[in-house]
């Protein structure tokens, strides 16, 4: 036994360390997109032991919960354990934690975004193991929902590219993030800001060592999804001591070539989602298009690898990658996997209505827990108040 701060006490478990258990449910709707924001809490809960151990929920779970799914449970397991901060993953984990559930896993204390969890039935999930004094809460990341990028791609416009102060943008994002009495406190859209400090807890630090192969990639890296995991573990995979750096493209040279409204992340956004996979080394943020002689002398770059996509020409009608080609270090991989973000569109498209409509009831049932809430504690306030007085 030994105390956690607030007086806990907790058992070590897996040779001394502390346990932490992350349930991975879709944060804000019906759609279970994992972006940087869920890495950024499964950062910090971490942060708050030695060894995590995440929950994902089967199609099932999450249709009955929230409704369809966008990805299938299997992609989910893949995208989850991709993620560098996590130790090992839950497949079908049950969408209520119980203490049974932790104590199954070895887990000391499970952990879960400041935004509250309902059931179906409007129950909090996390009730048992709140009572018991077995919950932590992390921060959420301010600036990015799920109900915010789905506006993004059915909007189609560049309004994301650089702010949000358009009213089209926002009137449509209502739709998605505002119920018939309005906003829910854990519902909604923000403007995500980036600093340096975010940046520096995503990056590893790490620079690369004698024997390393240092492997450059360079892309959109858009809605960061399974077939960029199954790519960057394919390139990762190509050495037995890679570095591997992405090249970032600046928002304005992606839509060049993709045209429409993509990126549908901007660059400080898809930035963050990439340092987040556990087979990335560093980014290149604003990465030139044409890999050039500067960029491979400068990184010292052993191979250049490209996907199965297509190569758009750059803005003179040239190769992009006419330099590592004529030194023999470039390569194309296939991974395997086709998924492409314009096919995460098209999903999103597809399944359109039904996600309004059950976004807009979840942040009905949201906005009643918080009022019953906000009446609990100004009734204890108005209580103390009183013996005080007396």
């Amino acid at each position: 036994m030994s105390t956690y701060p607030h007086g806990l006490l907790i058992h070590r478990e897996r040779g001394g360390s502390l346990s932490v258990y992350f349930l991975l449910r879709p944060c804000d709707p019906c759609y279970d997109m994992v972006h940087y924001g869920h890495s950024n809490q499964l950062r910090q809960a971490k942060a708050m032991g030695d060894y995590l151990v995440v929950g994902v929920h089967t199609d099932g779970e999450i249709s009955k919960h929230k409704g369809p799914p966008v990805f299938t449970q299997a992609e989910r397991y893949k995208m989850v354990r991709a993620i560098k901060w996590v130790d090992e993953i839950v497949e079908g984990a049950p969408y209520v934690t119980t203490l049974d559930t932790l104590d199954k896993h070895s887990c000391d204390f499970c952990v879960h975004g400041d935004d509250i969890t309902l059931t179906v039935d409007g129950e909090d999930t996390y009730a048992e193991v709140k009572r018991e004094g077995r919950y932590r809460e992390c921060r959420r990341t301010q600036g990015v929902s799920t109900t915010d990028l789905v506006g993004r791609m059915l909007l189609m416009t560049k309004a994301h590219h650089s702010n949000l102060d358009n009213s089209n943008y926002q009137q449509h994002t209502d739709n998605f993030g505002k119920g018939p009495k309005g906003h829910s406190p854990w519902t909604g859209v923000s403007q995500f800001l980036q600093t340096s400090q975010k940046i520096i807890q995503f990056a590893s630090g790490k620079e690369p060592q004698p024997g390393d192969t240092i492997i450059y990639v360079a892309g959109a890296f858009d809605l960061f999804h399974i077939g960029h995991v199954d790519f960057l573990e394919a390139v990762y995979k190509l050495a037995e001591k890679p570095y591997v750096i992405v090249g970032l493209h600046f928002d304005q040279e992606v839509n060049r070539y993709k045209g429409k409204n993509y990126p549908i992340m901007n660059v400080h956004e898809r930035t963050l989602s990439v340092l987040a996979c556990r087979y990335v080394s560093e980014v290149v943020i604003g990465a030139p298009y044409a890999v050039g002689k500067d960029l491979l002398d400068h990184f010292k770059v052993d191979l250049v690898i490209h996907g199965k996509t297509e190569v758009f020409p750059d803005k003179d009608s040239s190769d992009p990658y006419a330099e590592p080609k004529k030194r023999g270090i470039f390569r194309t991989v296939d991974s395997g996997n086709s998924l492409t973000t314009d096919d995460i569109v098209q999903r999103i498209i597809e399944n359109r209505l039904q996600f309004e409509a059950r976004n807009q009831k979840k942040e009905a049932k949201e906005l009643a827990v918080f009022e019953a809430m906000k009446r609990q504690v100004e009734g204890a306030v108005s209580g103390a108040s009183a013996r005080a007085a007396h």
